[in-house]
This record gives structure tokens, sequence and C-alpha cells, in this order.
């Protein structure tokens, strides 16, 4: 049968007894708990207490050591992620000399990169040295620091437990060279008999392509994804605390939703695009070149099958699958009639404003004399790229808007009218229709509509599109 490559969210990490009963205890496909190789990612909040929160955007450690003024904050910081880590320990290590070895470890973790942090501080007071020029390794270390701990953790509990495991730790810790990924994890498979040993890998890998300059947070993703490529893994499975399904449940309710049981890549992409990822883009794309079925199960419900993607699925008849969208999108709007007959060299001078700034283009539209790009960004970002744009183009009219983006998603959706009723359906709960997309490929719909309409717009076209579907029992079928 071969093995899988599976991936523990941080949610699910911050349960060990589920994620040992249900995760490692409850098997394989055939039952086994071995053949099987666990890549895993920070306690839940970790990350953001490293780094910086995801949602708020309040400063982590490396976020506060960036702000070249803020030297005693994040030390104070450090000191607090000690801290949260050690009373993790506590919850997890009952025996006294066990959770004294855990707390060992992590210390001198935390105890290098602050003297690490420190000798660069001091290096960079010296006119030579510019701080920004190391900022990437900085976070790239601190970050490594949640998973070594989980990893590291889940590893001794595991074989305190009676499993025969073994800890991969590819986060460079004192690496005198960096590797290539595919290099790196290759050589630390080396010699694991995986038919008696369960190794548990740090979500986070050091190597000489530098994973968080191109995925940032998304780092455990690419690693999980290579090392399923690398290793020739069978299937490739994602534990995650919720099912993958039709709807966000807090909208359109519990009792309304149906988990996804099947669906394809695209779709996958669609979601990721949306920043609701069942995994990143460029991570899928191994899988989806080695043709490795990739699974999102639910840690909390073992016995449920997840949601199987593949290269080639298409659902049996045409139909919406899942409705999803976004929150706060900025609609940024470049308006100029010198734009005519010249929109590629505009467009590309914009598309780089936006990649100075790290903005994500979600979606766009183009007419003769207006670009306007749907961007995925905080205010604060949002301002700085209007400002490039300006300077780009001091005649044109630049202007922002504040909106919702809602997408109708399905592996297959060519059905005549299904635009017409969708557009219904929101006119008939009074909602606006800002802008809207379908693209021939026929895999999705976007709808831009008013911010404050969000909520509403995915309830009525979840009822309009989904919930008028007699699902059944095939809806959980994988």
């Amino acid at each position: 049968m071969g093995h899988s490559v599976e991936k523990i969210g941080g949610t699910s990490m911050t349960n060990y007894e589920a994620v040992r009963d249900n995760v490692i205890l409850a098997g394989g496909e055939s039952g086994n708990i071995y053949q099987r190789i666990f890549v895993v990612s920070a306690y839940g909040g970790v990350t953001d207490l490293l780094l910086e929160n995801k949602r708020t955007s309040h400063p982590g450690v490396y976020a506060l050591f960036a702000d070249d003024g803020a030297e005693t904050l994040w030390r104070d910081a450090l000191s607090n992620v000690g801290n949260a880590l050690k009373e993790i320990n506590a919850g997890l290590f009952p025996d006294a000399e066990q959770l004294e070895a855990a707390n060992t470890y992590i210390e001198g973790r935390l105890f290098e990169a602050e003297r690490c942090m420190d000798n660069l501080h001091r290096l960079c007071q010296h006119g030579h040295f510019g701080l920004e020029d190391h900022l990437l390794t900085v976070r790239e270390m601190l970050a490594s620091i949640g998973e070594a701990h989980s990893a590291w953790n889940t590893a001794t509990l595991l074989k305190r437990d009676g499993i025969n495991t073994c800890y991969i730790d590819l986060s460079g810790w004192r690496a005198e060279e960096a590797l290539p990924l595919d290099q790196h994890i290759t050589e630390a498979l080396e010699g694991i008999d995986l038919n008696t040993t369960l190794p548990i890998v740090t979500g986070y890998a050091h190597c000489k392509e530098g994973l968080m300059a191109s995925f940032d947070r998304g780092y455990s993703e690419m690693t999980f994804s290579r090392m399923a490529v690398i290793s020739g893994a069978r299937e490739a499975v994602i534990h995650k605390e919720y099912h993958l399904s039709s709807a966000d449940p807090r909208l359109v309710g519990a009792d309304k939703v149906v988990p996804i049981g099947r669906t394809n890549y695209d779709v996958a992409d669609q979601l990721a695009n949306l920043g609701m990822e069942a995994i990143h883009p460029r991570a899928a794309k191994g899988l989806r070149q080695k043709k490795i079925a990739l699974r999102v199960k639910n840690t909390f419900e073992p016995h449920h099958s997840g949601t199987l993607i593949d290269c080639d699925y298409r659902s049996e008849k045409p139909c919406v699958e899942i409705i999803a969208g976004r929150k706060q999108v900025y609609a940024l709007e470049v308006f100029d009639q010198d734009m005519v007959g010249a929109l590629w060299q505009y467009e590309q001078k914009i598309l780089g404003a936006i990649e100075r700034y790290k903005g994500t283009v979600i979606t766009k539209d183009i007419n003769a004399n207006t670009i306007t790009n749907y961007l995925g960004v905080n205010l604060k970002t949002v301002k700085r790229i209007v400002s490039a744009v300006k300077e780009l183009f001091p005649e044109a009219e630049v202007s922002t808007r504040k909106v919702a983006i809602i997408s109708a998603i399905g592996s297959d959706m060519q059905v005549p009218g299904m635009l017409a009723k969708t557009v219904v359906a929101l006119a008939s709960a009074n909602i606006s229709v800002l802008a809207m997309h379908q693209s021939m490929r026929q895999v999705d719909m976007q709808f831009v509509v008013n911010e404050d309409d969000y909520e509403k717009g995915v309830a009525s076209l979840h009822r309009c599109l989904v919930e008028v579907h007699d699902h059944g029992e095939a809806i959980c079928a994988a």
C-alpha cells in the first residue's frame, strides 16, 4: 500500500490526547500505526507570539525586534514566549523528570535565539551593517522554535506511550550550511524504517531556498508537500480542527453545511486565493504533478473519511460545491484617459507597486481606461500602495473602497443559467453586486459586494445553490 505523509495543524496539536487517540492510534488506511510520516505545526497561538498575530497584526517577538527602537520590548516578549511554552509543557508532562527535560530543551533554543538576536542588534549599530538585510533570517529562526517545541514534545510523549518514534529536526539549528530543501529532506529520511518507526518532523525546514521568503507562514505546508513527493507517498493527509465544508457554519448554520466528500485541486486553489487554504497552491503543485491525492480530515471526528482532493475529479453532475469568501478586501481603482491602448503598461507598473508592499491580488477588473485590483491587505499597506501608484501616474484618478468577495466554487459548474440564478439570489436578499467575474474554466464565480452584505450574501448563495440538493450519503464518500 505504501506510506502516507500527514500534517497536523496547530489547533489540533494543542490537544495531545486527541492527536494520539484519533490520529496516531486510529491508524492509517490499514489500521497500522506505522507506515506514516507526521509533519507537525507549532501549538496553536505560538507562532503568533513569535512573529505577529496573523489576524490582528499585534506584534510578536519578530515584529518588535524589526522595530529598531524596541529592544526592551522584544526581550520581554521573548521571555513571555518562554513562559508560555513552559506552561504548555506543564500541561503535557505530569512526570517531573520529563517536564524538566522538555523545559531544558526549549530553554536552550530560546537562549541561543536571544544571544543571536542580541549579537545582531549590536552589530547593526555599526554603519556598515543594516538590520533590514538580516530580518528574514531572524524571522525564520524564531518561527522554527515553535515547530521544534511541538515536534520534540510529540515524539517524546508518543514514545512514553509505547510508540516507537523518531524526532526529525529540519530547522537547521547550528547547521554549517543550508542545503536545498529536497536534499535536506532526503538526508533526514535516510536509514529510517517506516515499518517500525514513526517519524515526527518539524513543520519548518531550513533550506537554501528560504521557505519564508516565498511562503511566509505557509512554510509547513511546503515542507509537508515536498516530504510526500520526495518519499513517494501513497497519500498526503492534513488533520485540521474542522471539516472542509460547503460553507462557514457560523454564517449559514451548522445544521445546513455539508462536508465535502471529494473535490479537485482546482477547487483547492480557489479557496487558497480567498485565504481559506486547504493547502498552499505552490505546495499543492508538487502533489498534483506526482498525482498524489490529498485528504483533509477532522482531528476530532476520526471515523469520518474527510475530503479527498485529487487531480481528475469532476462532480457527477455540474453543481456548486462550496460558498466561500473574504471580508476586508480593498478595491484599488486606477482611472486614466491615457490608459486606452496602453493597458499593459499601466497594469505592469501597478502590479509592481503592489508586489513591492507584498500585497495579494484576489481578482481584478479591466476595461478601456480603468484597472481595479481587489487586494487582501490591511489599511496601512493599501495606503502605501496608493501613494506609490499616485507617484507613478500623477494624472490618474486613484481611489480605494472597502468591499467583500463572495465566491461560488465547484469542480464543474458548466450549467446554463447558473450565473443568472446566482445574481437573482443576491438581488432577492437586497444585495447590490458591485462587480462579478466568471472565467471560461468554470470552476468559480466571484461577486464583489458591500462589506456589510457579506454574511447575508454567503447565506443567500448557500441556500440557493447548495441547500437545494439532496446530498445524502454521497457527500461523505471518498
